[in-house]
């Protein structure tokens, strides 16, 4: 069973933002001669890395629900140039849309495991993802998906 990590996505107010800045990264990173991917750089390194690496995504809150995935590529840490350790997740280039799920604010990461994460939208049913996200999200509210 893969293990998750969730995060809160700072400074995206929706997903169309979060998927312009993957999408300016993976361009970066094919400009330079590598695979598409973006980097999303921590100051705490995970453990449990190889259960993350084993098909966990990462799991972005925006506006105080997780709202979408990019699978966990690879995990590297790293000393900067100040000397602090930190934490390169390398993330897939497709932003995978959620069925939205409320969470409350925290700091850093957490650890997420399959029975906590929320379904990809594309596995709700035909026409949920064509739906606007207003009304996806009254819908969750009201339990009806």
């Amino acid at each position: 069973m893969a293990l998750h990590l969730i995060k809160l996505c700072v400074g995206a107010d929706s997903i169309d933002d979060l998927r312009e800045w993957v999408a300016e990264r993976s361009l970066r990173a094919i400009a330079a001669g590598l695979e598409p991917h973006s980097v999303h750089t921590t100051r705490m390194a995970p453990k449990r890395m190889e259960e993350l690496l084993d098909g966990g995504s990462l799991y972005w809150v925006i506006k105080g629900q997780v709202q979408a995935r990019q699978k966990l590529l690879d995990i590297e840490t790293f000393t900067d140039g100040e000397g602090i350790s930190r934490c390169r997740l390398m993330l897939g280039p497709e932003v995978i849309e959620t069925a939205v799920q409320p969470k409350r604010p925290f700091q850093g990461w957490r650890y997420y495991t399959e029975d906590d994460v929320p379904r990809d939208l594309t596995s709700l049913g035909a026409g949920i993802a064509e739906m606007p996200a207003d009304l996806r999200r009254e819908l969750t509210d009201l339990g009806l998906l």
